[in-house]
């Protein structure tokens, strides 16, 4: 965490506190200069330590907690994603009462469909406003073949943060450091800007030089056209 505030960053989004008090944790973010964008929390543990992830978020000050993927039992056809909706409801329900605000971070498994319609859109479709919000993978839906533009337009505000990831070309979509792909995040920023983006987090899962070189350089790229 010291050496992303050297590099520059705002704030970090969590994926595991491996173990670490909030109190701590809340400290070094103080130390450091940066703002806790949110955690990814499973499915199992939203479901059942849904209270102590709350408390822990809060004494953070982290505004969001965010449910990075499903199981397939979850998300196998048109009726479990609506079941997985109504518990989706009940999870952003309980977070509002705290300040805090729900999210689901898409893959590629979100954009296959059911029915005639996308997982993802199922979702969105089948939860209140209020209760679910997306934290928009732009690599994903482009992997797939979409258009992230045409997703952040039909989400509009419930859109929340996007997850710039950038691919090398569109055949081998290797992830690479964003703005030296192919993808067209000028246009992505700009459209974001319109919605009311809270943040442009960087996701980098593939690398050819030392990551924290290449979070960077990414970094770099985006001062530029946030």
């Amino acid at each position: 965490m010291g050496k992303v505030s050297e590099v520059g960053y705002d704030g970090v989004e969590f994926a595991g506190y491996f173990d670490t008090p909030s109190l701590e944790l809340k400290k070094t973010l103080d130390n450091l200069g940066l703002k806790a964008a949110g955690s990814h929390i499973g499915i199992h543990d939203l479901e059942k330590n849904l209270e102590s992830t709350i408390q822990y978020s809060l004494e953070i000050n982290s505004p969001y907690i965010i449910c990075p993927g499903l199981p397939k039992q979850y998300r196998n056809n048109a009726d479990s994603y609506k079941r997985t909706a109504e518990l989706f409801n009940k999870i952003g329900e309980t977070c509002g009462e705290h300040g805090l605000l729900f999210g689901y971070h898409n893959h590629h498994v979100e954009f296959e469909k059911h029915g005639g319609e996308y997982g993802l859109d199922i979702l969105v479709d089948n939860t209140e406003r209020n209760n679910l919000f997306i934290e928009f993978d732009t690599y994903w839906a482009e992997v797939c073949g979409l258009k992230s533009l045409d997703f952040m337009e039909k989400y509009e505000d419930r859109c929340k943060i996007l997850h710039m990831k950038d691919m090398n070309d569109w055949d081998d979509q290797k992830n690479v450091e964003v703005g030296t792909g192919v993808m067209n995040f000028a246009a992505i920023v700009e459209r974001g800007r319109a919605h009311g983006i809270d943040w442009y987090t960087v996701e980098q899962e593939e690398y050819e030089q030392d990551s924290l070189k290449s979070v960077e350089q990414s970094l770099e790229y985006l001062r530029g056209i946030v």
